[in-house]
């Protein structure tokens, strides 16, 4: 089952984000990584910019999140993760699945790290197109309030 959560619900964002991000920690630049990979202040600045979060519950456990932020005239699709227990099993198609069919008529863009070919693979599943190093820039200065160092490292993908 598949349901918006809210700050009330912030420890159980924050654990599937924090296990499922451990996957990074050896493909992204040592000065990007810290621990925890997301703070509760850091989510809680994340929701209060408008950030959405969906999860996705099996027996009464939250094992995915995914959340959708509305910047300009765009749709960024923001800390999409699963329980590493739970990963390869269709959890994130199936939330991501949910977000698209719920944001058909709406540009949407994810941004991730450039060596995590594996996400990169995942998107490109869903129909999202990756874009050059010179767009890639623009579009995470554009939309996105990330580092220069984090912009260096990432790569965008978009989907019309």
């Amino acid at each position: 089952m598949i349901r918006e959560y809210k700050k009330i619900d912030t420890s159980k964002i924050l654990y599937i984000i924090n296990d499922a991000s451990l996957k990074y920690k050896d493909i992204i630049p040592k000065d990007c990584w810290h621990e925890p990979y997301m703070s509760e202040r850091e989510l809680t600045n994340e929701l209060n910019k408008g950030v959405r979060m969906y999860g996705y519950l099996d027996k009464k456990q939250l094992i995915g999140v995914i959340g959708i932020q509305k910047v300009k005239e765009v749709i960024l699709i923001r800390h999409a993760y699963t329980l590493t227990s739970h990963q390869g099993k269709g959890v994130g198609s199936t939330l991501l699945e949910y977000l698209l069919n719920k944001n058909k008529n709406f540009r949407l863009l994810v941004g991730t790290w450039k060596n995590a070919k594996w996400a990169i693979r995942f998107y490109k599943k869903f129909g999202f197109i990756l874009h050059s190093e010179d767009e890639t820039n623009l579009l995470l200065k554009k939309y996105w309030e990330i580092p220069s160092k984090q912009i260096k490292n990432s790569v965008v993908l978009e989907r019309y």
